[in-house]
């Protein structure tokens, strides 16, 4: 199976867990594993629609790798699926390109799991707050794998980065229609990195 890995961090060079993760990702030299740094590679943020189709057309599981701003993505991750994800390619008439392909999202966050709860600080669960991007591979014809979670952020041990990335290795390398399909409709319930993936 061929595997994108979209990464979008602003300030990359910052951040010790995705610079962590993405030096693990490359490190690999898996033929089948394709990392597209959008920060990197559009720093103009003029995103090149047609490669970035061409990127998703190749794979069969899409990764969308980002820290959680405001409960959401950073903003150039959401200019590209306003402007890659086109009517009559990704959806609408005639619109079929990424039926079937299989798309997860890989974040981290400084609040702790705690605090996404019901009863926790966010007030929410990860499930909820990521709902837009299930609803978003749902819309194009996609299968919605298990959000792949690293909380609190701030206070992650280096051994524990460490087995966090070796965690995100194994959940990108699942195997189709695996642990990692989410079960029968519904939101699939989010795998935390440190408690490895089943």
């Amino acid at each position: 199976m061929k595997t994108l890995v979209i990464a979008s961090h602003p300030k990359l060079g910052e951040s010790r867990i995705h610079r962590a993760w993405l030096a693990t990702l490359r490190g690999r030299c898996d033929a089948n594993l394709t990392v597209n740094d959008l920060y990197g590679r559009y720093p103009d943020e003029r995103i090149d629609i047609r490669r970035e189709q061409a990127l998703l057309g190749e794979n069969d599981r899409v990764v969308f790798e980002f820290p959680i701003y405001w409960y959401s993505s950073p903003p150039l991750l959401k200019k590209w699926f306003d402007e890659v994800l086109e009517y009559g390619w990704a959806y609408g008439q005639g619109g079929h390109a990424l039926e079937g392909k299989e798309f997860g999202i890989a974040i981290s966050t400084f609040t702790p799991e705690t605090g996404y709860r019901h009863d926790g600080s966010v007030g929410h669960t990860i499930e909820e707050l990521t709902w837009p991007f299930e609803a978003t591979v749902r819309r194009v014809g996609g299968i919605f794998l298990p959000p792949f979670v690293l909380n609190g952020v701030a206070h992650v041990s280096d051994g524990e980065l460490d087995a966090s990335a070796a965690a995100y290795l194994r959940y990108l390398g699942a195997p189709r229609g695996g642990k990692s399909s989410g079960g029968q409709g519904g939101t699939p319930k989010a795998i935390r990195s440190l408690a490895g993936v089943e």
